[in-house]
């Protein structure tokens, strides 16, 4: 079979092609429905797995577990990433998705902290941590065997449908969450119908499988094993082989980075910046979802065009205009998801003033009184400002508020205009939102599209499985796993929804200034670094 990124010459037929397309992608959506889950559920998962006093605390936690199974990431890289060098793409791919359902099932069987006390916590994360291992192995398998099928002059394409498979894990997370919680009354979803869309990982994982096990080996993979090409030990290889070091660098902090955390921003920050602005859980995850969906064609769009007009422009203008658009972005889905909650914040801000006002979101009881006061607004989801006074003060619109209670603070809140009930925006308001969600996911197509080519086309065959995963599940793993949790942070210790965006800018910049640096392109399908 030809490959655009090794240059041999049979094209695969359609129906060859279809089947390797499919089998992978669809084995992805499979894979990462079964690692959003959990993202999906964190509210429920946080009440049934890590208790608090603190509600601040408990979502710091579960998002905490969360960021663990990302932190594995890489490790699961390595191993897996050693045997896919060694042994092959192909049975590799699926030991990683098997290990990955049964993983995912059993955290719908785990019993709360309820009955079980700590030992709740420490199977999740314990679960997490296969999670994270099998995801280490999973993608680089899927890119690699696309695109190590693919003819010349269309990897880009073809493995486009694996970064839209990503994707489409999230959206089914939250189709499968929708439907249950529609089929279920309310008390069973809360109890126990949560557990349900985990257990059902077994069945997408015996679908995926069944496809799987259709598909041959790797070409590629076969003619090195034949010529006895084969590396001996990839992982050394890996930092040891002549400029991939370089590669290992650009496809770290240039790469994976920065398309990670543009990507998660677009999903999860939305998500739990939509569920901070008030909005109904279940409107803020029906309009992420639909939005998801219609910004699919992005990522099959930019994997096309970087194979007409390479690797390196689309990822770069889409860093670019991450830059610009971030904030105008949120700012437009803010307006839009609780115009009321947004207009009070502009016409009766909140001011928060003590001797000494700090606020500590890990603590289960703030230090003083001051710190009370912003653990509330946080929890509300109302923006704060912090002053410095001899005596703890709350202001709102410039009026000292004399009961600092929770109920004297709810009564004096809704005085001023804010509606602290959950809300469902209106159709001209989820137009607007679905607008900015649709920039995001336009800003995630053109900076994820075209990846999987070009960390394919990046490395040598004999090391590409272990050289490609490492950097991605590093960059991933640790910028974008841990980004929920970050954001979430810095935006309860400043009170500003929209303080979290910080961190994504941040990555941002440093991944232009890297892939601007270090990437280079003779033509399409040629990129490397110097």
């Amino acid at each position: 079979m030809a490959t655009a990124i090794d240059g041999e010459k049979r094209a695969p037929t359609r129906k060859e092609i279809q089947l390797v397309i499919a089998a992978s992608s669809l084995g992805t959506v499979f894979e990462w429905y079964d690692f959003f889950i959990y993202g999906t559920l964190a509210k429920l998962i946080g009440q049934a797995f890590f208790p608090a006093s603190n509600e601040t605390l408990q979502t710091l936690l579960t998002w905490a577990g969360f960021a663990v199974g990302f932190g594995f990431r890489p490790l699961g890289a390595v191993l897996f990433g050693f045997l896919g060098d060694k042994l092959g793409r192909k049975y590799t791919f699926l030991v990683t998705i098997a290990l990955m359902g049964v993983a995912t099932a059993a955290v719908g069987c785990v019993p709360p902290a309820a009955q079980i006390g700590l030992a709740a916590p420490a199977i999740i994360l314990l679960l997490r941590i296969c999670q994270g291992l099998a995801l280490g192995g999973e993608y680089g398998g899927a890119a690699i065997y696309v695109a190590e099928h693919s003819p010349p002059g269309r990897s880009g394409y073809f493995t486009s449908f694996i970064q839209a498979g990503v994707v489409g894990g999230f959206i089914l997370s939250l189709i499968v969450v929708l439907a249950t919680k529609a089929i279920l009354p309310a008390a069973v979803w809360a109890d126990w119908g949560w557990r349900i869309p985990f257990v059902f990982s077994l069945v997408l994982l015996s679908i995926s499988l069944w496809m799987r096990l259709k598909l041959s080996e790797s070409p590629v993979f076969k003619a090195m094993k034949a010529s006895g090409e084969t590396a001996r030990n990839p992982f050394t290889e890996s930092f040891t082989y002549p400029g991939n070091l370089k590669r290992l660098f650009v496809a770290l902090f240039g790469i994976a980075a920065g398309l990670t955390v543009i990507w998660y921003t677009a999903m999860f920050s939305v998500l739990s910046f939509l569920y901070t602005m008030r909005v109904d859980e279940t409107a803020a995850q029906i309009i992420v979802g639909i939005a998801a969906l219609l910004g699919l064609g992005f990522f099959i769009l930019f994997g096309r065009l970087s194979d007409r007009f390479g690797r390196k422009g689309p990822i770069v203008l889409g860093y670019a205009a991450t830059l610009v658009l971030l904030f105008p972005a949120f700012w437009l889905i803010g307006g839009a998801a609780n115009p009321g909650l947004a207009d009070a914040a502009r016409h009766a801000p909140v001011v928060v003033s003590g001797p000494h006002c700090k606020y500590d979101p890990f603590a289960a009881k703030q230090a003083d009184e001051c710190g009370r006061l912003l653990d509330y607004f946080s929890k509300k989801g109302v923006a704060y400002k912090k002053g410095h006074t001899p005596v703890t003060l709350v202001m709102i619109g410039g009026e000292a508020v004399a009961d600092t209670t929770p109920a004297g603070l709810d009564t004096a809140l809704t005085e001023a205009g804010y509606n602290l009930d959950k809300v469902v925006p209106s159709p001209g308001n989820i137009a607007l939102i679905m607008i900015g969600l649709l920039v995001l996911s336009a800003l995630s197509g053109a900076t994820y599209g075209p990846v999987a080519a070009l960390l394919s086309e990046l490395f040598p065959p004999r090391i590409r499985y272990s050289s490609m995963s490492i950097p991605y599940h590093i960059g991933t793993g640790y910028f974008g796993g841990f980004l929920p949790f970050i954001s979430q942070y810095i935006v309860a210790r400043t009170g500003n929804p929209y303080s979290g965006l910080w961190y994504t800018f941040a990555v941002v910049v440093m991944a232009l200034l890297v892939t601007l640096w270090g990437l280079s392109e003779d033509r399409p399908g040629t990129a490397h670094v110097e």
